[in-house]
């Protein structure tokens, strides 16, 4: 018989509780994000022992375990925090005011508020479920320009996020505990703890580190045949790109190869382009999304089923904390739509600032708008200081002794390589760590920098690697390297065998 604390003040042992850590649910439970795990948590514990006094061989921590670019003191693109702060407070834009706002405002900035509010009503207020109709059609402007190809709004879903729409989009696809999800390893954990969640199979395939992280049609028929023969039900395929935490950038000729093997195999491509302006060797490796090339391939591929995710998170925006983005459905049968459209309804509606967010990201100032200079300046100096800082970061890791790194095509992140000693192995053994996990917290502890391990990301049996961003500002770079330098020494030489 169950026993019911009568204690008042909710004082009682956890033994008496209604739900404990044993009987919830399993698949929670078993879920792992690596980003935001045991080095995330310990860098937020220094973060807050440095505020009261706490003495550390370092002033600040740096989270570079996860792309947030803000929190590193990226500045915020002006024109978007001006269209932001309007319609949170519309009464700056009554006629009687218009004086007042021009001297703090551009005029286009006010402009666009006035658009938006009068097709919103109020950021206070629910939205349509699936997202504010005006956002959705410039949405598909934007989809349209960029590829060249038609984009329809009422296939849009404006969501939280990208990570929402992964999560909703895999909750359509999960019929039983036998459905298998391709992702690539290394990937993003989101994939891994969402499969988790719903009690699905994931079906791995390996990027090939040693060409660049590249990814073969041979390597994904490998991975969907033998998943096949252990009787998964194998229904999507998820390509990260730009990859996360990789930084590949996929050719026009290997995405049309992944096309054809989803149609071959009846499998639904996710395509998380959430990167896609992350693009850091446009001339070499320019970012083509899976819509407009799938568009190219003729009408043989009609109703080919895919979905494709953005984000206001990444590129030069950065704007995480908003938590904006959408997916499009390209192919999918209406009654899916319908229960897709059911679900997010069951959620009212993303948030609002979020969605202005979107339409700010896919309709910018253009030239000859009155902040058009502004904008252009603010995206470029990001742009390129981001490219700066990935090389320069590059470098370092491969003047790192045991250390190896590829380039980073696009997104945000590193993945080096490093190659640990049997005594450092046996160190992180014998402190319960994977070895790349007790190199990184050992770094953490030393330095402040906190990366994540590659065993949160997955890797081939046998190595170990870490993700770290390049998010740091460019005054910091120097004294960030720097640091890194000096403790990679110094745990070389004490793990030396």
């Amino acid at each position: 018989m169950l026993s019911i604390s009568s204690n008042p003040t909710g004082s009682s042992s956890s033994t008496t509780k209604v739900l404990t850590g044993n009987n919830m649910n399993p698949r929670v439970r078993k879920a792992e994000y690596a980003v935001r795990g045991e080095l995330a948590i310990r860098s937020e514990k220094i973060k807050v022992e440095l505020a009261n006094g706490g003495s550390f061989p370092f002033q600040r921590v740096v989270g570079c375990n996860i792309g947030n670019p803000q929190a590193l003191d990226q500045k915020p693109i002006t024109f978007f925090r001006q269209v932001a702060s309007l319609v949170e407070y519309s009464d700056l834009l009554k006629e009687e005011n218009r004086e007042l706002a021009l001297k703090l405002y551009a005029s286009d900035a006010i402009d666009r508020a006035k658009l938006l509010l009068a097709n919103i009503g109020s950021v206070g207020a629910y939205s349509h479920s699936q997202g504010i109709p005006l956002i959705r059609e410039n949405v598909a402007r934007f989809i349209s320009d960029r590829d060249g190809f038609p984009a329809d709004p009422s296939k849009i879903f404006l969501t939280q996020g990208a990570s929402a729409g992964v999560q909703l989009t895999l909750q359509m696809i999960v019929e039983h505990p036998d459905v298998g999800i391709m992702i690539p390893i290394p990937q993003y954990p989101l994939y891994t703890a969402t499969l988790a969640v719903l009690d699905a199979k994931p079906v791995p395939y390996y990027l090939d580190e040693a060409k660049a992280w590249g990814l073969t049609t041979e390597e994904l028929q490998r991975s969907y045949d033998e998943a096949a023969k252990s009787g998964v039900d194998t229904r999507a395929l998820v390509i990260i790109n730009p990859g996360n935490p990789t930084g590949q950038c996929l050719s026009e000729e290997n995405m049309r190869e992944i096309i054809e093997f989803c149609r071959k195999n009846r499998v639904i491509l996710l395509a998380d382009e959430v990167y896609q302006t992350n693009i850091y060797q446009p001339e070499q490796r320019p970012f083509h999304s899976f819509k407009k090339v799938l568009k190219s391939m003729g009408p043989q591929y009609e109703g080919f089923e895919m979905i494709s995710y953005h984000s206001i998170s990444k590129g030069m925006i950065g704007e995480c904390g908003r938590r904006g983005g959408y997916f499009e459905c390209e192919g999918l049968d209406q009654s899916i739509m319908d229960e897709i459209y059911k679900i997010s309804s069951i959620s009212l509606c993303p948030n609002v600032q979020g969605q202005i967010m979107v339409d700010l990201m896919v309709n910018p100032p253009k030239k000859g708008d009155p902040s058009y200079a502004l904008y252009k300046q603010e995206y470029d100096d990001i742009y390129f200081s981001l490219i700066k800082r990935a090389k320069k970061l590059e470098d370092m890791f491969n003047n790192l002794e045991g250390c190896t790194c590829n380039s980073a095509d696009g997104a945000m992140y590193l993945f080096p390589q490093i190659r640990l000693s049997k005594k450092a192995i046996a160190a992180a053994e014998h402190a319960g760590k994977a070895p790349d996990q007790f190199y990184c917290m050992a770094l953490l502890e030393a330095t402040g920098v906190c990366m994540v391990a590659g065993s949160g990301f997955g890797q081939v049996e046998g190595t170990a690697h870490f993700r770290s961003t390049f998010l740091p500002q460019p005054e910091l770079f120097d004294e960030f390297c720097a640091g890194i330098t000096q403790f990679h020494a110094g745990f070389m030489d004490k793990y030396r065998d």
